[in-house]
């Protein structure tokens, strides 16, 4: 890029008519929540309770639409579709690609989840299963295992297909909502006040989960951190693992996809590879295999009663399932768009039957895998006695984490390894958070350019700013809750997007134009 043409570009780094009203009205949610923090917890609490129970059958049967919509356009005519010219190869090796949905779906939730997950449902489980039995056990650690499954990662990937095709064929501009709706709404309301609504709405949602995510995903780190060194948690502590995390994550996005994210998240793989095999040699490796053999067989007998699970016969009753089941889609549905705008900027070569099916298949193996370790240490450790997993739980759910992780030979290696492992998954999430955000907000052409520099160090410094005084001030628990709240209306515009890429492509007849030609038709 020439030097005029670079100086312009940066004389306008951010759509303000986006990014301000979205920040505005962050901070306002943020300022309000912690002042009246108990307050509001309450009433978003109250809120989400009777969304669980009027609509709890609703958010079931929202996540298993989204997995059919998903095998529809695997394995219909639109499956073959390739996002970008049909003729050029994958920008990633399908390793890295996994590697980089692996690192973006789970993240450092699910070495929090594998651990400590199966403890809220083995002392509350669904069916009148005695608690804390056997039965209970399974329960616990196979819905730790659906939480990660084919629902969740179908919320995550279905609004990718019409992003990457807008992006990488249709080769629009920009990368957001508004321009995959345009095809149904027309140009007046994509350039107009409904776009930017659109724009608005997606942007407030991400911020609050990125905000949430650090303010959650920091304890993952501390407590370990704390158990290491035998040191107190405090909020000086917060604050230099937050600035450490800021400072990789911030370079990491800095570097863009290719040299940061890419190489971060193929680097976690193997580290985590390495450390489950250590969990299996140094610890009960041997009922981890069977714990998690039986696991996967209680998962897949019970996987359709725990995907249409509402608890409908205890008349004014809820347990853990019921209730967490909503909300972890709920919330999921929160970070769908993110996900599904950092999966169509990466699939350029792709096509929307490799997209789709990576991501539900890829992500879910390994936190299986990951389930199947970690929450198997976690229950050994409860049966043989040597850790009272559920009575730490009680009192503090994180302390059970480096708790369990103690209790292995050579424990400081393996929870540094830990540490590790949970820092580069909290980087890689954010990170492509940022580049997602500065991606949807910047001015730069997306189907030429990357996001701006600049504009991506602007994203993370903000997002850590807001988790920071929440985290200091109080706020972060409603936080929360609204984030999941926020999901709602993000469920509507992704059926929207789902409607637009199957309408974008049958005026495009792309199943004809725009697949890869077999070695007979180029012969001829």
């Amino acid at each position: 890029m020439d030097r005029k043409g670079k100086g312009s570009s940066n004389k306008k780094l951010i759509d303000y008519r986006i990014f301000a009203p979205s920040l505005l009205i962050i901070i306002v949610i943020s300022t309000l929540f912690s002042m009246y923090e108990a307050r509001s917890l309450e009433l978003l609490n109250s809120i989400f309770d009777t969304i669980v129970e009027v609509f709890s059958w609703g958010y079931i049967w929202y996540a298993i639409i989204l997995v059919a919509a998903g095998l529809f356009l695997s394995f219909s005519k639109y499956g073959n579709v390739v996002l970008g010219d049909p003729t050029e190869k994958p920008r990633f090796t399908l390793f890295e690609y996994s590697s980089i949905l692996i690192a973006m779906g789970l993240g450092s939730t699910i070495m929090r989840t594998g651990m400590i997950q199966w403890t809220s449902v083995a002392a509350d489980p669904p069916f009148g299963v005695e608690a804390q039995s056997t039965e209970a056990l399974l329960w616990g650690n196979s819905y730790s295992m659906f939480l990660w499954s084919f629902q969740v990662f179908a919320i995550f990937v279905m609004a990718a297909p019409a992003m990457g095709y807008i992006l990488h064929v249709r080769k629009r501009p920009f990368m957001r909502i508004s321009e995959a709706c345009r095809t149904i709404f027309g140009d007046d309301f994509t350039d107009g006040l409904g776009g930017k609504i659109l724009d608005v709405t997606f942007l407030v949602s991400i911020l609050t989960g990125a905000a949430v995510t650090l303010g959650l995903g920091a304890p993952i780190v501390t407590y370990n951190l704390s158990e290491l060194f035998n040191i107190e948690i405090t909020f000086g502590l917060t604050l230099i693992v937050t600035i450490v995390w800021v400072f990789l994550f911030s370079i990491s996005a800095y570097l863009g996809i290719e040299r940061g994210i890419k190489k971060l998240s193929t680097l976690n793989m193997y580290i985590a590879g390495a450390f489950a095999i250590f969990v299996l040699i140094a610890g009960p490796g041997i009922f981890i295999l069977n714990y998690f053999t039986d696991t996967i067989g209680f998962l897949l007998s019970n996987y359709v009663d725990m995907s249409l699970y509402t608890n409908s016969l205890d008349i004014g009753g809820t347990n853990h399932i019921k209730s967490y089941t909503v909300f972890w889609f709920a919330y999921s549905a929160t970070w769908a768009m993110l996900h599904s705008v950092f999966a169509a900027k990466i699939s350029r070569g792709r096509t929307i039957k490799e997209m789709i099916l990576t991501y539900l298949l890829a992500p879910t193996l390994i936190s299986w895998v990951a389930t199947g370790v970690l929450g198997g240490l976690g229950v050994h450790r409860f049966l043989t006695g040597d850790v009272p997993v559920m009575d730490i739980v009680q009192e503090d759910s994180m302390a059970a984490i480096p708790a369990i992780l103690a209790s292995l030979p050579l424990s400081t290696i393996a929870i540094s390894v830990f540490v590790v492992v949970a820092l580069i998954f909290l980087t890689t999430t954010l990170d492509s958070t940022t580049y997602t955000i500065a991606s949807n907000t910047g001015t730069e052409n997306m189907s030429k350019a990357e996001p701006s520099k600049l504009l991506r160090i602007i994203v993370a410094g903000i997002i850590t700013v807001i988790a920071l005084i929440l985290m200091r001030i109080g706020g972060l628990a409603p936080l929360e809750v609204l984030s999941g709240l926020m999901g709602i209306p993000i469920i509507v515009i992704q059926f929207l997007t789902i409607y637009a890429a199957k309408k974008m492509m049958d005026e495009d007849q792309a199943w004809i134009n725009n697949v890869r030609k077999s070695k007979k038709q180029e012969s001829k």
